[in-house]
C-alpha cells in the first residue's frame, strides 16, 4: 500500500509558459494564441481601483452569446455534407462532447478548423474500423486511440469513397452517441440556425452565466512589465502572479491565518493593498471569438486615465476536452487543467502564461 500511497502525495506534473510582448506590436501573438484554444468553460477579469465597469465592456459581456446543448446526437450527424456546408465551411462551428471523461469514455470535439478529432477505447477503435493513432497517453499497452477526419478535406466530397466509409462506420458499423455543447460564430451570414437545424433532436439554449464582485482591501503583489522573473525585495514574478491569480478567482483567502483549514496561502511579497478591485467571471461554452473582443475591449480600458496600472484576464478549458490547443491531444490524469491568462499593462504590454497539466504537450 506504501507506493499507491506515496504517489497520491505526489504533486502533479505540470507545465507553465510565459511570454511577453506588446498589444499593438505587429508580431504580438496574443490573438492566435486566443483562437487556438478552442473550448473554453470560465472566463473571469480583474481590474484594481475599479468600482462601475465601462458601458463598452459591459455590451461585449451581454453580447457573449448563447450556446446550446443537444442530447442523445448521433455522431454521424456532424459529418453529412448539409451540415458541413451549413455551419463547417460558413463560419466556425464548436462541438465538444458533454459530460464525457476523457481518460474513461468515448468522446469527441469538431474544432473551427473543421477537423473532428474522435477519442475511443480500445474496442470502439477496433469496431469502427477507420485509421487513427494510439494515444500518446496509453503507455505500454495502447488503450485508447486518436481519430481526426478533416471535414473540409477536398477528398471529403459527398461521393468519396472515404466520406462514404466514415458515414458507413459511424452510422451503420459503430454507432456512437453523445450529449454534444454546441456553438456556432459566424460575420452576419444568413441563413439555418443550430436550434432551428437540430430541432428534431433534444436541444437546449444556454444563455452564459456571469457574476460580478466588488473586492475591497485587495493584497497583491508588485510586478513591473519588464520584470517577467522578478527581482528580489523589488518585484514579485510571473509564476507567483499566476499562484495569486488562481487563489483570488477561486475566493481563497490570502492572509495565512493560523486557525484556517482550507487553506494556508499567503500573497506573494512585496505586495500592496488595492482599495477595491472589480471581479467579473463568465461561465458556459465560450468562443474564441467573443474572448478576443473582450480582451480588445480590456485593452481600450487604458484609453482613458485609469488608477488601474493593469488588469488580468483568465480563462480556464474544459478539463475533459480531447485537446487543449490547436490540436494537441489533452489527458486528464490528477487535473485535466488547461488555462491561459492575460496581464495587460497600462502601457498595453502584456505577460501571456499558458498552463497544463500532467497529460500535455507543451502549450505554442
Amino acid at each position: 500500500m506504501s507506493v499507491p500511497l506515496r504517489r497520491l502525495r505526489e504533486t502533479p506534473r505540470h507545465l507553465l509558459v510565459c511570454e511577453k510582448s506588446h498589444v499593438r506590436h505587429e508580431r504580438s501573438r496574443h490573438a492566435a494564441h486566443v483562437r487556438s484554444h478552442a473550448y473554453n468553460c470560465r472566463v473571469s477579469f480583474l481590474i484594481p481601483e475599479c468600482g462601475i465597469l465601462p458601458e463598452a465592456l459591459k455590451s461585449v459581456i451581454t453580447d457573449i452569446g448563447e450556446y446550446y446543448l443537444v442530447k442523445n446526437l448521433s455522431l454521424h450527424e456532424l459529418v453529412t455534407h448539409e451540415f458541413i456546408n451549413t455551419f463547417v465551411k460558413k463560419g466556425s462551428c464548436y462541438a465538444l462532447t458533454y459530460n464525457t471523461k476523457i481518460d474513461q469514455d468515448n468522446s469527441a470535439a469538431l474544432l473551427p478548423t473543421g477537423k473532428l478529432i474522435i477519442s475511443v477505447d480500445k474496442d470502439t477503435y477496433e469496431e469502427l474500423g477507420l485509421q487513427g493513432r494510439p494515444s500518446q497517453y496509453s503507455g505500454k499497452k495502447v488503450m485508447r486511440y486518436i481519430v481526426t477526419i478533416d471535414l473540409t478535406d477536398s477528398a471529403f466530397d459527398p461521393d468519396s469513397k472515404k466520406h462514404k466509409r466514415v458515414l458507413w462506420a459511424l452510422k451503420e458499423k459503430k454507432p456512437l452517441e453523445f450529449d454534444f455543447l454546441l456553438s456556432w460564430y459566424n460575420t452576419g451570414a444568413e441563413g439555418s440556425t443550430l436550434m432551428s437545424y437540430f430541432s428534431k433532436n433534444q436541444i437546449q439554449a444556454h444563455q452564459p452565466k456571469t457574476t460580478f464582485s466588488t473586492l475591497r482591501n485587495l493584497q497583491c503583489p508588485v510586478f513591473h512589465s519588464n520584470e517577467l522573473q522578478g527581482k528580489l525585495e523589488e518585484s514579485c514574478s510571473a509564476q507567483e502572479l499566476f499562484e495569486w491569480l488562481g487563489a483570488v478567482c477561486n475566493k481563497v483567502g490570502l492572509d495565512n491565518k493560523s486557525f484556517s483549514f482550507l487553506s494556508t496561502y499567503c500573497c506573494p511579497q512585496p505586495s500592496t493593498v488595492v482599495e477595491q478591485a472589480y471581479l467579473c467571471t463568465i461561465t458556459g461554452f465560450i468562443v474564441p471569438e467573443k474572448i478576443i473582443q473582450l480582451l480588445e475591449q480590456l485593452c481600450c480600458y487604458f484609453d482613458e486615465p485609469k488608477l488601474a496600472q493593469w488588469v488580468t484576464l483568465t480563462v480556464h478549458g474544459f478539463a475533459d476536452s480531447p485537446v487543449s490547443w490547436r490540436e494537441s491531444e489533452h489527458g486528464f490524469q490528477k487535473g485535466g487543467e488547461n488555462l491561459y491568462n492575460f496581464i495587460v499593462f497600462r502601457n498595453l504590454d502584456y505577460w501571456l502564461q499558458m498552463a497544463v497539466g500532467a497529460n500535455d504537450d507543451c502549450p505554442p
